[in-house]
């Protein structure tokens, strides 16, 4: 038979090996363990390997808020105690509600909220349940904060309101040993007829910039028309009076020429160019069919000085 003594002793070490392997705890990166010794705060836990006394030690739970997909795909909230405090930053995602607007428009939307544990202590002995604190108070915020504005501001102005529900809820929650990085509003969703309104007025406003700049585009090509036939008349009638300028020029010099030939013969060089201009216009006469040509009596004296001319030249 087993003696009284060996039960004792056996007993004796199964508790003592409770009482250390429940004494011993280990605390992981970016955790912390609040410890309360007979009911009252004692110390808080970093990371690494501590040991309590289970009899008169006890770990304070808290609150703590999960986000979980079932099987519909479908987030599902769920809120358990934790013994552990995770100090990383941690990201809710509220289920979205209505609010209305200052011009008494009732929209739907949801918000992801970014926050952190600051200070482990006030976040368990400030506050009884830490998540569902916090999703009111976001809620309450958000329902204040756009029911001062109006639709139109709530729809184009996101990075304001977000900007203003994060120094709210962080100031509200500093109390509570949390900081609050940012907010975020995903979904703003107005009612059917206002969307379908405000697709109509953005499909006119696109019709509106499409026509402004095919008219522009007209406009802009009329311009550079008008532009290219005005240089092109420019153009032309420079080289049109550069052109008489040469024919004046080169009139000067044959004159200059015939008048130095007939020097002393007593023959009118300008006479000599009307007569080569009358031979020219009967010359253009004779090619369109016409083998008739009447001369006036004073152009017989032109001729005539063309023929001396010419012999004069061949001298």
């Amino acid at each position: 038979m087993v003696s009284i003594g060996v039960i004792v002793g056996l007993a004796i070490a199964i508790f003592a090996i409770t009482v250390i392997s429940r004494g011993i705890i280990v605390v992981r990166q970016a955790e912390v363990v609040i410890v309360e010794r007979l009911g009252k705060y004692y110390k808080t836990l970093d990371s690494g390997i501590h040991i309590i006394v289970p009899i008169f030690d006890k770990i304070r739970p808290i609150h703590w808020r999960y986000n979980k997909a079932d099987y519909r795909g479908n987030t599902v909230v769920i809120q358990r105690q934790e013994n552990r405090i995770d100090m990383r930053e941690t990201v809710y995602d509220f289920p979205r509600q209505n609010v209305i607007t200052s011009d008494n428009v009732s929209i739907n939307i949801n918000a992801l909220l970014y926050f952190q544990v600051t200070d482990p202590y006030k976040a368990v002995y400030e506050i009884g349940n830490l998540p569902e604190a916090i999703e009111k108070l976001t809620q309450t915020s958000l329902r204040n904060v756009i029911g001062e504005l109006t639709l139109d501001f709530t729809l184009t102005s996101r990075d304001t309101i977000n900007a203003k529900l994060r120094d709210i809820l962080d100031d509200a929650t500093d109390k509570w040993g949390v900081k609050v990085n940012r907010v975020e509003l995903q979904e703003i969703l107005p009612p059917e007829e206002i969307r379908t309104a405000m697709e109509k007025e953005m499909r006119a406003e696109r019709d509106k910039r499409a026509k402004i700049l095919q008219a522009d585009g007209e406009r802009e090509y009329q311009i550079r028309v008008a532009d290219g036939e005005k240089t092109a008349k420019i153009t032309r009638a420079d080289g049109e009076a550069q052109a008489k300028l040469l024919v004046a020029e080169a009139e000067r010099k044959s004159i200059e020429l015939i008048a130095e030939a007939v020097k002393g013969s007593g023959t009118d060089p300008a006479q000599y160019l009307v007569a080569l201009k009358y031979v020219a216009a009967f010359q253009e006469v004779t090619k369109q069919g016409d083998k008739t040509v009447v001369v006036p009596y004073e152009s017989s004296a032109l001729l005539g000085s063309v023929k001396t001319l010419a012999n004069i030249f061949k001298e």
